[in-house]
Parts: C-alpha cells; sequence; structure tokens
C-alpha cells in the first residue's frame, strides 16, 4: 500500500491551523500548543519514513528484477546525449 504522504502533509497542516485558531481563542495554552506541536510532528515523522522505507523497497525491487534494462537505457541516453552535445 502507498503511504500517502501528501494527504499527511495537508492532515498537519489543517491540524496545525486549528491549533492555532484555538491558540487565538484563548482555549489551550502555549505549553499545549508546544506538547500538541511535538506529537503532530511525530506523526508527519512517521508517515515521511513509511513512504521512504515503501520507496526504497519499491526501487530495490526494481533494480533486482530489471537490472539490464535500467543500465542499457542509462547507456543509451549518455551515448545520445553525448552524440547531440558533440
Amino acid at each position: 500500500m502507498l503511504p500517502n504522504l501528501w494527504a499527511a502533509t495537508q492532515g498537519y497542516w489543517r491540524k496545525l491551523d486549528d491549533l492555532e485558531a484555538s491558540y487565538h481563542k484563548g482555549e489551550v495554552s502555549i505549553d499545549q500548543v508546544n506538547a500538541k506541536v511535538a506529537e503532530l510532528m511525530a506523526e508527519l515523522g512517521e508517515e515521511r519514513r513509511a513512504t521512504w522505507a515503501y520507496l526504497l523497497n519499491n526501487w530495490s525491487h526494481l533494480w533486482s528484477e530489471q537490472r539490464e534494462a535500467i543500465v542499457g537505457t542509462a547507456l543509451m541516453g549518455i551515448i545520445a546525449y553525448a552524440w547531440v552535445v558533440s
């Protein structure tokens, strides 16, 4: 399953906006704000780590399955670039 980092980041910012609004209304203290921000950052950090782990795992799998195709395509690109530049 693909972790949805974009949605997690949007949720993070939405929660921060709600927290800021609550702070300006006087509903929460600065200590509560600091604690909640640390909690939200930890949640977003987990999602980022999950996304990186997913991407690295997929890249590793693709590399092990298609190594020759990837190297061949890269070499063809380098040769084509050198031909166009020269």
